[in-house]
């Protein structure tokens, strides 16, 4: 009695040292899991520097956010409206930005211990033949259920530095969806300015078509009476077939301008009209801020610094996975040869393993080594970006600036040509002339009035390009889709 007392204790006493160098284990990985050595280093030195000020200045507020409707069009802000819900690459970009929240959670999920549930179920049928010619039979069943849970002790901060990354990721893939935004609402802006534009020169070329006319029935009445030349009437029956062929270029663009419309609607081409309406007046000039606003108001500016970080986060993982993983598991099962007695008979186990890379060809090594790879081109996107975007502003309002001052020299060159046609249509009425001096007038103001409207036309969307170089914060208002997908419904559902 007495040994076997001392068999027992000696037991308990190992299970004690073991249970105690577990806990001990865990207690200084935990500690060291707290230390995540491998992050990166801040940046604190400014990645992309700009100038101080724009070349030009306002001392307007900063421009509205839905800057469109500045324009005064209630069928644009309804035609805008439309689209930031209904164009399909908006809707490409929701589906972009669903994949990386996945994936960021995904990349996460490793700070949390797993837990899954086992069973298992085995019959089995064994025969046997004696040497006397007797034959056995044995079954065997075996019932199991239970737990089993695993945790990786992030020692190294590879863990966090893959969630972070992202995290990352997926704010830059919303940075993406609002870039992607602007760029549809602008361009539905230009189409509807460029759509009023074609019909806004229809309507001249038809006041001088008219016109033409009358010019070519007074040459015809003056030719019967002997007051103009047949070469005469022929200038001017060529005018006007200049001015008519003028038309189907004009109704093609219309229609082309239609379907591209109607395509960043997300609808089909020919299902879509425009209202008529007269070209906006421009307003005085936004609010620019400073070339530093840009890192904030940019959409593309901020989903470039986005991931030049999570670049920054990949590089501090890539390194952490250099080093030793410890891993922690648990299982616990109930197990017996009946479903009745189960509960019966059950199994705890703990166990810690530990893995460390002792020679893996460079693998990880040049992991690493790609990753800084990555981190270089991200500076360089980052850096390209944020030139590009305050290259952007600066044509804009180069162009703004420089288009005001032509359409005020063309409407100066205009007048003059209208001074220049009643002159020579004075000198012919007299007889003091022929008819050219009247043509070449007749045509010059004519392609005049046309270019004004183009003009015109132009320096509008020199102000669209401008407002969409400044961005904004608008689109973080932006609200995805309603799903078509019945799972997503009934999933709702059921949650209510």
């Amino acid at each position: 009695m007495k040994k076997s007392s001392r068999i027992l204790d000696s037991r308990k006493l190992r299970e004690a040292v073991s249970i105690a160098s577990l806990m001990a284990f865990l207690m200084l990985t935990t500690l060291a899991a707290g230390c995540s050595p491998f992050k990166p280093s801040p940046r604190i030195e400014p990645v992309a520097s700009l100038p101080k000020a724009f070349t030009l200045y306002s001392d307007e507020p900063d421009s509205a956010d839905k800057w469109w409707e500045s324009f005064g069009n209630k069928n644009l802000n309804e035609l805008v409206s439309t689209a930031l819900t209904a164009n399909l690459d908006i809707q490409a970009a929701w589906g972009r930005l669903r994949q990386t929240r996945a994936s960021s959670i995904q990349s996460g999920a490793d700070k949390y211990p797993t837990l899954d549930a086992t069973g298992s179920y085995s019959h089995t049928r064994q025969g046997s033949k004696g040497t006397s010619g007797s034959r056995s039979v044995t079954t065997k069943e075996e019932h199991s259920i239970g737990l089993s849970a695993g945790y990786e002790i992030d020692l190294w901060g590879r863990i966090k530095a893959e969630a972070t990354a992202g995290e990352l990721s997926a704010e830059a893939s919303r940075e993406d969806l609002n870039t992607a935004s602007m760029t549809v609402a602008s361009e539905v802006v230009s189409k509807w300015l460029n759509i009023q534009t074609q019909r806004q020169k229809k309507r001249i070329l038809q006041e001088q078509l008219q016109a033409n006319q009358t010019y070519l029935e007074l040459i015809e009445l003056r030719f019967r009476n002997s007051m103009a030349t047949a070469l005469d009437v022929y200038q001017q029956r060529e005018n006007v077939a200049r001015i008519k062929a003028e038309f189907p270029p004009v109704n093609s663009e219309e229609q082309v301008l239609l379907h591209e419309l109607a395509l960043l609607l997300g609808r089909p081409a020919g299902t879509l009209e425009v209202p008529d309406s007269l070209l906006p007046e421009l307003s005085a000039l936004p609010g620019l801020g400073l070339p530093a606003d840009l890192l904030s108001s940019r959409p593309d500016v901020r989903a470039a610094g986005l991931k030049l970080h999570s670049a920054d986060w990949t590089v501090a993982a890539a390194r952490a996975n250099r080093l030793p993983d410890v891993s922690l598991g648990a299982s616990a099962a109930y197990s017996g040869t009946q479903l009745a007695n189960i509960f019966n008979n059950w199994t705890l186990s703990l166990a810690g393993s530990i893995f460390g890379p002792i020679f893996d060809g460079g693998y990880r090594k040049a992991e690493v080594e790609k990753a800084r790879g990555v981190v270089d081109e991200r500076l360089a996107e980052y850096k390209n970006t944020v030139y590009s975007a305050f290259k952007e502003v600066e044509d804009a309002l180069s162009r703004e600036q420089w288009q005001q001052r032509y359409i005020t020299a063309r409407q100066a060159q205009l007048e003059a040509a209208r001074v220049n046609l009643n002159e020579a249509s004075s000198r012919y009425s007299q007889g003091l002339d022929n008819y050219l001096p009247v043509l070449t007038a007749l045509f010059t103001v004519q392609e005049l009035e046309i270019s004004a409207v183009q003009n015109q036309t132009d320096l509008l969307l020199y102000r669209v390009a401008l407002h969409r170089a400044l961005g904004g914060t608008w689109t973080d208002d932006l609200q995805p889709p309603v799903s078509t997908d019945k799972s997503d419904t009934t999933q709702k559902n059921n949650k209510g």
